[in-house]
């Protein structure tokens, strides 16, 4: 990794490496290696393993600490959207890792650098890279800043929600708005591989409209939809 780039890759992450050759190893996937006979410490694997668990005890320790009046179920079902690959992957297409990743020419060529599984492992990677660079306090301090506080403020304390119908319906009713309603637009598909697309609207307007292979399906993926767009226009008026 030439100076250059690893100016850019820390500036990104706001932290600079003692051990450069560490956060090389984080964004190097093993498609990038399989035509070498290098080691693992060649590529991201092992330093992945790794930062899953530093990144799953600092994430446990956040929420047992800030929210002292959830049970073990709410913890658990915040855990769970904190760590999910979708926020991982957020977090890594926030800082362009994406750009950065060494990729096997099979990857490259099937648009390795967007997806989600190799975005989530780079972060887990880099996680890994700053503990062994630095240790849990710096580790922790990036986890926090580049997972924990985006998502916890984007969620506005629905967290614990796995059910997006009701976590839209409660952010409704305490921003004292109306009832949504969930509405059928259309079917289609042959019976037996049907396909159901639902409207989700609010005080006479549509919020969003999703599809899935039954109804519940997408209701929820509707009701997702239209809670996002609703925090991201709250967010707006602040």
């Amino acid at each position: 990794m030439v100076p250059e780039e690893l100016n850019s890759i820390e500036q990104l992450l706001n932290y600079h490496f003692q051990n450069s050759q560490l956060l090389e190893q984080a964004l190097t996937h093993r498609s990038a290696r399989q035509h070498e006979s290098g080691s693992l410490s060649e590529h991201n694997d092992r330093l992945e393993f790794f930062g899953d668990r530093v990144i799953g005890l600092v994430v446990s320790e956040h929420l047992l600490k800030n929210f002292p009046d959830w049970d073990a179920g709410k913890l658990s079902k915040a855990y769970a959207r904190l760590v999910s690959g979708v926020s991982m992957r957020t977090a890594a297409e926030a800082m362009s890792f994406g750009r950065y990743l060494r990729l096997g020419r099979g990857e490259e060529m099937t648009g390795g650098r967007e997806k989600q599984s190799l975005l989530e492992d780079a972060y887990e990677a880099v996680v890994a890279a700053i503990y062994l660079d630095s240790g849990l306090a710096q580790a922790a301090e990036f986890v926090l800043r580049t997972l924990l506080i985006p998502v916890i403020a984007k969620s506005e304390g629905l967290l614990y929600h796995s059910d997006h119908k009701s976590a839209l319906q409660e952010w409704i009713q305490r921003n004292h708005r109306g009832r949504v309603e969930y509405r059928l637009w259309r079917e289609s598909g042959p019976d037996h591989q049907k396909l159901f697309e639902v409207e989700a609207w609010l005080d006479g307007k549509r919020l969003s409209s999703s599809q899935g292979r039954n109804k519940k399906e997408a209701e929820q993926s509707a009701a997702r939809q239209a809670l996002e767009i609703l925090l991201t226009e709250a967010a707006v008026q602040k």
